[in-house]
């Protein structure tokens, strides 16, 4: 699906669909809350976090760094979507680093601004972000995605809390769907590469990254059902590229609709969000 298909289905979902965003991740944590409060609780006090920033080519890189509080472990790249860093996400960073990872939450606009700029992908529908980020969003390039990934793992590999003998993972949901594929083109150190109903994976205009596979990475490709119904051909084409690449990759169409890993989207799905994740987890094992 093309990137403007892709906003204008996310953007009638939100509209449409009542409850969402603050609400459904409430509605999530009622379920079943005194648990997963209990769990939290505890998994925070074995974490750290802090804000960072470090240079790249293009600026100022900003994100959030999690990691369990003692130790060395591999280190993952997470992308947020197009409403950026947010509690969604920073919660998705924690509960990774929960399960040993070092995670760099990355703020893929660092260009243009700093830090959170939505609460909620609920806020950012309703106070224009779509409109908000298009000039931002047009600094994505497979070049300027690399640049990034690049400058990403060289930080991390300074980390004391990074193993540097293990590699690096990187994950993308939506808009940086493709960051997950292109990333691990960009250095030989990211090893595996995870994109949750990701856009533009397979362009004709340009370099499409379904084209810049590497041999030796890992992938996880997560489609939605909506997605492959836009482009019922994307899946074959990022199937005959990993064959002609010879890298591993699991490529697989969810039944669920776009967005459905975000715990504030509108489209999010618990059953198969924790699908997803239990798959992310096994790549990681895997090539990390």
């Amino acid at each position: 699906m093309c990137d403007q298909e892709m906003l204008a289905r996310w953007g009638r979902q939100a509209m449409t669909r009542r409850g969402f965003g603050a609400g459904a991740m409430a509605a999530g944590a009622v379920a079943c809350a005194p648990v997963e409060r209990a769990a939290e609780s505890s998994a925070a006090q074995n974490r750290s976090g802090r804000k960072v920033t470090f240079a790249t080519p293009a600026g100022t890189m900003d994100g959030e760094f999690f990691h369990p509080a003692s130790g060395m472990h591999p280190a993952v790249i997470l992308w947020p979507d197009i409403a950026g860093i947010r509690p969604a996400k920073r919660q998705m960073a924690q509960r990774l680093a929960d399960e040993g990872y070092a995670v760099l939450l990355a703020n893929p606009y660092y260009r243009d601004v700093a830090g959170q700029q939505f609460e909620d992908f609920a806020s950012f529908a309703a106070n224009g972000g779509f409109d908000k980020v298009k000039p931002w969003r047009s600094k994505f390039t497979p070049a300027t995605i690399q640049t990034d990934a690049r400058a990403c793992a060289e930080w991390l590999l300074e980390q004391p809390e990074v193993d540097t003998d293990r590699g690096i993972g990187t994950q993308g949901y939506c808009m940086t769907g493709s960051f997950a594929v292109v990333a691990p083109s960009a250095d030989d150190h990211i090893q595996a590469g995870a994109s949750f109903h990701g856009g533009g994976l397979v362009r004709e205009d340009g370099p499409s990254p379904h084209t810049m596979l590497r041999a030796d990475a890992h992938y996880l490709i997560a489609i939605a059902q909506d997605d492959d119904a836009e482009a019922p051909g994307a899946k074959t084409a990022l199937r005959n590229a990993a064959t002609a690449a010879g890298c591993e990759a699991e490529i697989e169409v969810y039944p669920a609709d776009h967005g459905w890993c975000v715990p504030d989207s509108p489209a999010y799905d618990r059953e198969q969000a924790e699908r997803a994740w239990a798959r992310l987890l096994r790549l990681y094992s895997a090539a990390l």
